[in-house]
């Protein structure tokens, strides 16, 4: 029993010995100090500062003005009434119709009936049509249609300056446009030449590709009016 204890004491001798010399080395070696600092903040969070809001300055400032208008008063503005500027309108000139003379239906047909007569003569090589005038035809408008048929057969397919010839020999260009199968510009001109008037009967010969025999078949009661 006893000899146990002494065993016992002396192992207690010898730990504690133990931890003697292993503090003397922490101590020797200073780690007790480094490790308070490790645990010990090095440093201390700073408040925080509050921020001011800015405020815009505002200062007075003089406004320089040229000296040629500082000693006269400011000017003055009120709404004023302002002319729309418009472009004028091509006003077209008003055509006098009052004067048209319409031909009888008995009259119209008798200028028919001698302009088929008339072409009943002619070379049968060319190709003929007639046509009885219209007040579109001689007044106004001045637009000629032709027969669809005659023009898909005979005439170009495009555009084309057709020549007209009257019975004397002379020559009028006139613009057939193909895809409205008619006579346009220049058709007036030999309209107003010749003195068409409503119920005239004309046959056209086609004697070459763009060039047309006219003979003109008066209306009656028009002689007397040439």
């Amino acid at each position: 029993m006893v000899v146990a204890k002494e065993k016992m004491m002396s192992y207690e001798e010898i730990r504690q010995k133990r931890v003697e010399e292993n503090k003397k080395r922490m101590e020797a070696l200073n780690l007790p100090q480094l490790s308070t600092l490790l645990h010990t903040p090095s440093f201390k969070p700073s408040p925080r500062k509050q921020m001011k809001p800015r405020t815009a300055e505002k200062q007075l400032v003089v406004v320089r003005r040229s000296s040629r208008v500082a000693n006269k008063p400011a000017p003055v503005y009120q709404e004023v009434l302002v002319d729309k500027v418009m472009i004028p309108r091509r006003v077209s000139k008003h055509r006098d119709l009052s004067n048209r003379v319409y031909a009888s239906d008995e009259a119209r047909a008798e200028a028919l009936e001698k302009a088929e007569k008339l072409e009943s003569g002619l070379d049968p090589h060319f190709p003929v049509f007639i046509k009885s005038m219209l007040q579109s035809h001689v007044t106004g408008g001045f637009w000629l249609g032709l027969p669809v048929h005659f023009c898909k057969t005979n005439l170009p397919k495009r555009d084309e300056v057709m020549t007209l010839v009257d019975e004397e020999g002379h020559e009028y260009p006139t613009i057939y446009l193909a895809k409205k199968t008619g006579l346009s510009g220049g058709w007036k001109g030999f309209a107003v030449a010749h003195g068409l008037v409503d119920g005239d009967a004309i046959v056209f010969q086609l004697l070459q590709r763009t060039t047309f025999k006219v003979y003109i078949i008066r209306v009656k009661g028009s002689e007397q009016m040439m």
